[in-house]
């Protein structure tokens, strides 16, 4: 099939050397306009962008993808099939339904009509959901509503974060898009299945106060959402010294809930703080540490940080906003 590609964050890559590994033409990749990033914020091109570069592909990255320019360009292409994976613009009625003789469709990280929106694999992790996986479906309109053409599951590890999870499900939407395509091969029109409405859920975009993180949670509730919010925006806290000597911020970037030996913690403990086996003391529990970044720092294992910042039980982690 000729394919133009609308794509722009890293989950679109692997579906984009996949297509062109799978011996489909791809006339033009449609990409957002290179933003500043880095310390220097020096215009950087997206990761999609880049990735299209390397194979030889020609792109463009328009402001306003529904421009009638823009529109007309991708007309000009005479492509059978759009495709979108984390684009990042609203793609209006002329080029879903006027352009492609075999539609538009999009590959999105949630098990639809599950976890519509903006943050589907951080927020799978989050709500401590079993599996994740990823979802082929015809575009339309309103936002993740169109019919299912192609799943696939997967399940989530204990102490996977939302970044494994998002770069995984990078490599399972591959074999959903391969698929997909060779059902459109076969049938353009191929309806697909339509979602359930009474089984639709939200993930809503993260924003930076989400990474404010608190102690008073089941040590399983609480190991969700540390692991789901890394790489961003993080779990974020300060580390204290029990002498009050030594704090730092830092954020916790991934741990697993705690079921050794001496699990059980001390119910009159102060929440966050550390036992005497290196965990960190929850509702209901603890939660044990994996790795942890120091502000201003390299990510690192937690028991470098424990040896380099000499952590002994009684010190604790303590909220950003109280500090207290």
């Amino acid at each position: 099939m000729r394919i133009v590609f609308f794509g722009s964050g890293a989950f679109a890559v692997p579906t984009l050397e996949s297509i062109t590994f799978d011996g489909h033409e791809v006339p033009l990749v449609v990409s957002q306009p290179d933003r500043p990033a880095g310390r220097g914020r020096q215009a950087q091109p997206t990761p999609l962008k880049e990735a299209a570069l390397a194979e030889g592909l020609n792109v463009i990255t328009p402001q306003n993808v529904n421009a009638p320019e823009i529109v007309e360009q991708i007309r000009s292409c005479n492509a059978d099939l759009g495709y979108v994976a984390a684009f990042g613009q609203k793609i209006g009625p002329e080029l879903l339904f006027e352009t492609f003789p075999a539609g538009m469709i999009n590959l999105h990280g949630s098990l639809l009509p599950a976890l519509r929106g903006a943050a589907p694999i951080q927020w799978s992790v989050i709500n401590g959901d079993a599996e994740a996986g990823v979802t082929v479906f015809r575009l339309v309109e309103k936002m993740d509503a169109g019919a299912i053409l192609m799943q696939r599951r997967t399940a989530i590890g204990e102490d996977e974060t939302s970044a494994d999870l998002h770069d995984r499900l990078a490599r399972v939407g591959c074999d959903a898009v391969r698929e997909t395509i060779k059902l459109l091969e076969a049938d353009p029109k191929i309806p697909g299945e339509e979602q359930d409405l009474s089984l639709v859920t939200m993930a809503r975009k993260l924003s930076k106060q989400d990474g404010h993180i608190h102690f008073d949670m089941p040590a399983r509730a609480l190991s969700s959402r540390i692991n789901g919010l890394w790489s961003w925006p993080g779990a974020r806290c300060e580390f204290q010294s029990a002498d009050g000597a030594r704090r730092v911020e830092v954020t916790l970037a991934r741990v697993r809930p705690y079921e050794g030996q001496n699990a059980k913690v001390d119910d009159d403990a102060r929440l966050g703080t550390i036992t005497e086996m290196m965990a960190i003391q929850a509702r209901d529990g603890a939660v044990m540490p994996l790795e942890i970044k120091p502000a201003g720092k390299k990510l690192m294992s937690w028991q470098e940080f424990v040896n380099g910042r000499h952590v002994q039980a009684g010190d604790r982690f303590v909220p950003l906003e109280s500090n207290a």
